[in-house]
């Protein structure tokens, strides 16, 4: 296969524009291929191991075919924009249609939920992932497993949203403009939610875990670099980490 370089990109949409020339798609998306490692690498870091990254990377795949298919060059738009919207669309929508978290996880986490339910009747306080582990008889590295891949699975179920038109339900990617902008209801909104959160992290989780959450999600760093940081194992990163992402969605859930 013969290396195709970035500078003749032109020459490569003008034949595929006008002629749908078919080498020409090929070396355009070999250029690209790269937004798709990138969705790929972003995407799996939060996901449980069973979630195979070729996997994601075919999801990725079908979402740069559409998005050459489909970008108008006259529009002012840059095609890595239009892309990585819809590499990264693809995946998402690859990860809720298929069934990746496990039977045994799915009977963990009810497990987990209704020992939560009992304790915090009992104790009249969030319970602790260790008081979870002895009601479980889990380990408290599980436990918070467990709890960190049902989030995700969670956000990825929020994430799926439908409307009706014509042809009746159609995916909520489907339907996305080749724009950031807001309308100033949404911006008002925006605002609102980033406030909300930054006060729940600042006055509800201790200085660790706000550590932990501003490198990750801010510095984008990975649990390896955090690790380094904080001289914490991975391991033990990940835990603060999903520890205190379970915190803020039972907070965030009693505030609304």
């Amino acid at each position: 296969m013969s290396i195709v370089q970035k500078s003749d990109s032109q020459n490569y949409w003008k034949k595929w524009v006008e002629d749908r020339d078919k080498y020409a798609g090929d070396a355009l998306i070999r250029i690209y291929l790269p937004l798709v490692n990138f969705q790929v690498s972003r995407i799996s870091q939060n996901l449980p191991s069973n979630v195979s990254r070729d996997e994601l990377k075919s999801f990725g795949m079908m979402g740069l075919y559409d998005a050459l298919e489909k970008f108008d060059p006259n529009r002012d738009l840059k095609f890595e924009t239009y892309a990585s919207i819809r590499i990264r669309g693809s995946i998402m929508d690859g990860l809720r249609k298929e069934d990746w978290l496990p039977r045994t996880t799915r009977d963990k986490a009810k497990k987990i939920e209704h020992a939560i339910e009992s304790l915090e009747q009992k104790l009249q306080r969030k319970a602790t992932a260790e008081e979870i582990a002895v009601q479980t008889g889990f380990s408290s590295t599980e436990v918070v497993g467990v709890i960190n891949d049902v989030f995700f699975s969670n956000l990825l179920s929020v994430d799926e949203q439908i409307k009706e038109d014509g042809d009746g339900q159609v995916n909520f990617i489907q339907t996305l403009k080749d724009t950031y902008t807001l309308t100033p209801e949404e911006e008002i909104l925006k605002e609102e939610q980033i406030e909300h959160l930054s006060k729940t992290i600042t006055t509800d989780l201790n200085e660790k875990e706000q550590t932990v959450i501003s490198l990750f999600y801010v510095e984008e760093l990975t649990f390896t670099e955090i690790g380094v940081i904080l001289n914490l194992s991975t391991s033990r990163v990940s835990q603060i980490h999903a520890k205190s992402i379970f915190k803020l969605r039972e907070l965030l859930n009693k505030s609304m």
